[in-house]
Protein backbone atom coordinates (compact mmCIF):
# COMPACT_ATOMS: atom_id res chain seq x y z
CA UNK A 1 0.00 0.00 0.00
CA UNK A 2 1.27 3.48 -0.75
CA UNK A 3 -0.13 6.91 -0.11
CA UNK A 4 0.32 10.40 -1.50
CA UNK A 5 -1.26 13.56 -0.23
CA UNK A 6 -1.65 17.23 -0.87
CA UNK A 7 -3.36 19.73 1.39
CA UNK A 8 -6.55 19.52 -0.65
CA UNK A 9 -6.76 16.05 -2.20
CA UNK A 10 -5.31 12.86 -0.77
CA UNK A 11 -4.60 9.61 -2.55
CA UNK A 12 -4.08 6.16 -1.04
CA UNK A 13 -3.48 3.10 -3.21
CA UNK A 14 -4.38 -0.37 -1.97
CA UNK A 15 -3.41 -2.86 -4.65
CA UNK A 16 -5.45 -2.16 -7.79
CA UNK A 17 -7.74 0.35 -6.04
CA UNK A 18 -6.91 4.03 -5.53
CA UNK A 19 -8.79 5.94 -2.83
CA UNK A 20 -8.96 9.65 -3.69
CA UNK A 21 -10.37 11.99 -1.06
CA UNK A 22 -11.39 15.64 -1.11
CA UNK A 23 -9.75 17.12 1.97
CA UNK A 24 -11.38 20.42 2.91
CA UNK A 25 -13.74 19.34 5.71
CA UNK A 26 -13.91 22.80 7.27
CA UNK A 27 -15.19 24.14 3.94
CA UNK A 28 -17.51 21.23 3.22
CA UNK A 29 -14.93 19.71 0.84
CA UNK A 30 -15.93 22.46 -1.56
CA UNK A 31 -14.24 22.82 -4.93
CA UNK A 32 -12.00 25.84 -4.74
CA UNK A 33 -10.06 26.55 -7.92
CA UNK A 34 -6.97 25.06 -6.30
CA UNK A 35 -8.92 21.95 -5.28
CA UNK A 36 -10.24 21.50 -8.82
CA UNK A 37 -6.69 21.68 -10.14
CA UNK A 38 -5.41 19.23 -7.49
CA UNK A 39 -8.15 16.71 -8.27
CA UNK A 40 -7.55 17.07 -12.01
CA UNK A 41 -3.81 16.49 -11.50
CA UNK A 42 -4.52 13.41 -9.36
CA UNK A 43 -6.82 11.95 -12.01
CA UNK A 44 -4.29 12.64 -14.75
CA UNK A 45 -1.57 10.93 -12.72
CA UNK A 46 -3.82 7.89 -12.27
CA UNK A 47 -4.37 7.57 -16.03
CA UNK A 48 -0.80 6.38 -16.35
CA UNK A 49 -1.07 3.87 -13.50
CA UNK A 50 -1.44 0.60 -15.39
CA UNK A 51 -2.00 -1.41 -12.22
CA UNK A 52 -4.91 0.71 -10.93
CA UNK A 53 -8.30 -0.61 -12.02
CA UNK A 54 -10.69 1.34 -9.78
CA UNK A 55 -10.78 4.85 -8.30
CA UNK A 56 -12.93 5.48 -5.21
CA UNK A 57 -13.75 9.17 -4.70
CA UNK A 58 -14.92 10.40 -1.29
CA UNK A 59 -14.86 13.44 0.97
CA UNK A 60 -13.20 13.86 4.34
CA UNK A 61 -15.65 13.58 7.22
CA UNK A 62 -19.16 12.20 7.34
CA UNK A 63 -21.18 15.42 7.15
CA UNK A 64 -20.56 16.67 3.60
CA UNK A 65 -19.27 14.71 0.60
CA UNK A 66 -18.84 17.93 -1.37
CA UNK A 67 -20.74 21.20 -1.00
CA UNK A 68 -20.03 22.32 -4.57
CA UNK A 69 -17.98 25.31 -5.62
CA UNK A 70 -16.38 27.54 -3.00
CA UNK A 71 -18.65 30.55 -3.37
CA UNK A 72 -16.42 32.69 -1.14
CA UNK A 73 -13.85 32.71 -3.94
CA UNK A 74 -16.38 34.34 -6.27
CA UNK A 75 -17.23 36.94 -3.64
CA UNK A 76 -13.58 37.69 -2.90
CA UNK A 77 -12.85 38.02 -6.62
CA UNK A 78 -15.70 40.48 -6.99
CA UNK A 79 -17.71 38.18 -9.21
CA UNK A 80 -15.79 39.03 -12.36
CA UNK A 81 -16.75 37.33 -15.60
CA UNK A 82 -13.12 36.33 -16.13
CA UNK A 83 -12.94 34.41 -12.85
CA UNK A 84 -16.31 32.75 -13.39
CA UNK A 85 -15.25 31.61 -16.85
CA UNK A 86 -11.91 30.33 -15.55
CA UNK A 87 -13.56 28.23 -12.81
CA UNK A 88 -16.16 26.86 -15.24
CA UNK A 89 -13.50 25.90 -17.78
CA UNK A 90 -11.19 24.30 -15.20
CA UNK A 91 -14.01 22.41 -13.50
CA UNK A 92 -15.56 21.20 -16.75
CA UNK A 93 -12.19 19.93 -17.97
CA UNK A 94 -11.67 18.10 -14.68
CA UNK A 95 -15.17 16.56 -14.71
CA UNK A 96 -14.68 15.28 -18.25
CA UNK A 97 -11.63 13.30 -17.16
CA UNK A 98 -13.98 11.00 -15.25
CA UNK A 99 -15.17 9.50 -18.53
CA UNK A 100 -11.70 9.59 -20.02
CA UNK A 101 -10.16 7.63 -17.13
CA UNK A 102 -9.31 4.03 -18.06
CA UNK A 103 -10.31 3.11 -14.52
CA UNK A 104 -13.85 2.68 -13.20
CA UNK A 105 -14.67 5.61 -10.89
CA UNK A 106 -16.89 4.96 -7.87
CA UNK A 107 -18.28 7.89 -5.86
CA UNK A 108 -18.54 6.98 -2.17
CA UNK A 109 -21.01 9.42 -0.66
CA UNK A 110 -21.40 10.34 2.99
CA UNK A 111 -23.54 13.33 3.94
CA UNK A 112 -24.54 15.99 1.42
CA UNK A 113 -23.55 16.10 -2.25
CA UNK A 114 -24.60 19.53 -3.43
CA UNK A 115 -24.25 21.46 -6.71
CA UNK A 116 -20.81 20.57 -8.14
CA UNK A 117 -20.68 17.86 -5.46
CA UNK A 118 -23.77 16.30 -7.00
CA UNK A 119 -22.05 16.80 -10.35
CA UNK A 120 -19.16 14.63 -9.14
CA UNK A 121 -21.64 11.88 -8.26
CA UNK A 122 -23.38 12.12 -11.63
CA UNK A 123 -20.06 12.14 -13.48
CA UNK A 124 -18.75 9.03 -11.72
CA UNK A 125 -19.27 5.64 -13.37
CA UNK A 126 -20.87 4.21 -10.23
CA UNK A 127 -22.03 5.67 -6.92
CA UNK A 128 -22.72 4.13 -3.52
CA UNK A 129 -24.08 6.24 -0.66
CA UNK A 130 -24.93 5.82 2.98
CA UNK A 131 -28.67 5.83 3.61
CA UNK A 132 -28.59 9.28 5.21
CA UNK A 133 -26.89 10.96 2.26
CA UNK A 134 -28.71 13.76 0.46
CA UNK A 135 -28.34 15.25 -3.01
CA UNK A 136 -29.16 18.67 -4.43
CA UNK A 137 -28.56 21.10 -7.25
CA UNK A 138 -29.58 24.16 -5.20
CA UNK A 139 -28.18 26.99 -7.32
CA UNK A 140 -31.68 28.16 -8.22
CA UNK A 141 -32.21 29.08 -4.55
CA UNK A 142 -29.56 31.81 -4.80
CA UNK A 143 -30.32 32.92 -8.34
CA UNK A 144 -27.87 30.60 -10.07
CA UNK A 145 -29.04 27.71 -12.23
CA UNK A 146 -26.69 24.73 -11.70
CA UNK A 147 -25.56 24.84 -15.30
CA UNK A 148 -22.47 22.65 -15.33
CA UNK A 149 -23.90 20.11 -12.82
CA UNK A 150 -26.86 19.91 -15.21
CA UNK A 151 -24.65 18.37 -17.92
CA UNK A 152 -23.83 15.00 -16.27
CA UNK A 153 -27.01 15.00 -14.17
CA UNK A 154 -29.27 15.21 -17.24
CA UNK A 155 -27.36 12.30 -18.77
CA UNK A 156 -27.36 10.15 -15.62
CA UNK A 157 -31.10 10.37 -14.90
CA UNK A 158 -34.33 10.92 -16.82
CA UNK A 159 -34.70 14.55 -17.94
CA UNK A 160 -37.82 15.07 -15.82
CA UNK A 161 -36.00 13.91 -12.69
CA UNK A 162 -33.06 16.17 -13.52
CA UNK A 163 -35.41 19.11 -14.03
CA UNK A 164 -37.09 18.40 -10.70
CA UNK A 165 -33.76 18.69 -8.93
CA UNK A 166 -32.59 21.72 -10.92
CA UNK A 167 -35.83 23.73 -10.75
CA UNK A 168 -36.65 23.12 -7.07
CA UNK A 169 -33.18 23.17 -5.55
CA UNK A 170 -34.43 20.72 -2.93
CA UNK A 171 -32.35 18.24 -0.97
CA UNK A 172 -33.37 14.74 -2.07
CA UNK A 173 -32.71 11.67 0.04
CA UNK A 174 -30.66 8.62 -0.92
CA UNK A 175 -33.75 6.52 -1.58
CA UNK A 176 -34.86 9.02 -4.24
CA UNK A 177 -31.35 9.09 -5.69
CA UNK A 178 -31.48 5.30 -6.11
CA UNK A 179 -34.97 5.48 -7.60
CA UNK A 180 -33.94 7.95 -10.32
CA UNK A 181 -30.61 6.25 -11.03
CA UNK A 182 -28.30 8.96 -9.70
CA UNK A 183 -26.68 6.39 -7.40
CA UNK A 184 -26.53 2.60 -7.61
CA UNK A 185 -27.15 1.73 -3.98
CA UNK A 186 -27.82 3.22 -0.54
CA UNK A 187 -26.63 1.26 2.48
CA UNK A 188 -26.54 1.64 6.24
CA UNK A 189 -23.69 3.98 7.27
CA UNK A 190 -21.81 1.21 9.04
CA UNK A 191 -21.85 -0.87 5.84
CA UNK A 192 -20.64 1.82 3.44
CA UNK A 193 -16.91 1.08 3.64
CA UNK A 194 -17.43 -2.67 3.32
CA UNK A 195 -19.88 -2.32 0.43
CA UNK A 196 -17.63 0.03 -1.56
CA UNK A 197 -14.51 -2.02 -0.86
CA UNK A 198 -16.20 -5.23 -2.02
CA UNK A 199 -17.49 -3.60 -5.19
CA UNK A 200 -14.09 -2.08 -5.94
CA UNK A 201 -12.38 -5.45 -5.37
CA UNK A 202 -14.89 -7.26 -7.59
CA UNK A 203 -14.31 -4.84 -10.46
CA UNK A 204 -10.56 -4.72 -9.87
CA UNK A 205 -10.37 -8.50 -10.32
CA UNK A 206 -11.12 -8.02 -14.03
CA UNK A 207 -8.63 -7.25 -16.80
CA UNK A 208 -7.64 -3.58 -16.71
CA UNK A 209 -7.48 -3.65 -20.52
CA UNK A 210 -11.04 -4.96 -20.76
CA UNK A 211 -12.32 -2.40 -18.25
CA UNK A 212 -10.65 0.44 -20.15
CA UNK A 213 -11.80 -0.57 -23.63
CA UNK A 214 -15.28 -1.39 -22.34
CA UNK A 215 -15.71 1.89 -20.48
CA UNK A 216 -14.59 3.91 -23.49
CA UNK A 217 -16.96 2.00 -25.77
CA UNK A 218 -19.87 2.35 -23.34
CA UNK A 219 -19.79 6.14 -23.34
CA UNK A 220 -18.93 6.57 -27.03
CA UNK A 221 -21.79 4.38 -28.28
CA UNK A 222 -24.30 6.29 -26.14
CA UNK A 223 -23.89 9.31 -28.40
CA UNK A 224 -24.52 7.31 -31.61
CA UNK A 225 -27.54 6.07 -33.49
CA UNK A 226 -28.37 2.39 -32.94
CA UNK A 227 -26.95 1.42 -36.33
CA UNK A 228 -23.75 3.39 -35.78
CA UNK A 229 -23.41 2.00 -32.25
CA UNK A 230 -23.62 -1.58 -33.52
CA UNK A 231 -21.08 -0.83 -36.24
CA UNK A 232 -18.74 0.78 -33.72
CA UNK A 233 -19.18 -2.08 -31.22
CA UNK A 234 -18.35 -4.58 -33.93
CA UNK A 235 -15.05 -2.83 -34.61
CA UNK A 236 -14.21 -2.70 -30.91
CA UNK A 237 -14.89 -6.45 -30.62
CA UNK A 238 -12.07 -7.07 -33.09
CA UNK A 239 -9.65 -5.06 -30.92
CA UNK A 240 -10.89 -6.72 -27.75
CA UNK A 241 -10.64 -10.26 -29.13
CA UNK A 242 -7.10 -9.64 -30.40
CA UNK A 243 -5.81 -8.73 -26.95
CA UNK A 244 -3.90 -11.24 -24.83
CA UNK A 245 -6.42 -10.94 -21.98
CA UNK A 246 -9.32 -12.09 -24.16
CA UNK A 247 -7.31 -15.10 -25.27
CA UNK A 248 -6.28 -15.83 -21.68
CA UNK A 249 -9.85 -15.42 -20.41
CA UNK A 250 -11.25 -17.86 -22.95
CA UNK A 251 -8.49 -20.38 -22.28
CA UNK A 252 -8.95 -20.08 -18.51
CA UNK A 253 -12.70 -20.60 -18.89
CA UNK A 254 -12.15 -23.76 -20.96
CA UNK A 255 -9.54 -25.03 -18.49
CA UNK A 256 -11.75 -24.13 -15.50
CA UNK A 257 -9.12 -22.02 -13.76
CA UNK A 258 -8.81 -18.37 -12.72
CA UNK A 259 -7.40 -16.15 -15.47
CA UNK A 260 -4.06 -14.41 -15.13
CA UNK A 261 -4.43 -11.00 -16.73
CA UNK A 262 -1.78 -9.15 -18.69
CA UNK A 263 -3.68 -5.84 -18.40
CA UNK A 264 -3.39 -2.63 -20.33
Amino acid sequence: MNATASALVTRRDAGPVSYVTLNRPEQGNSLSLETIEALHLTLNDLRAERGIAVIVLSGTGKRIFCAGHDLKEFEEDGGTAEFSKLVAEKCSAMMQTFRDQPQIVIAKVEGIASAAGCQLVAAADLAIAEAGARFATPGVNIGLWCLTPMVPLSRAVHPKHAMMMLATGRLFDAAYAVEIGLINQAVAPELLDETVDKLAAEIASKSTFTLAIGKEAFYRQQQMSIADAYDYAGNVIVRNMAHADAKEGIQAFVEKRPPVWNGR
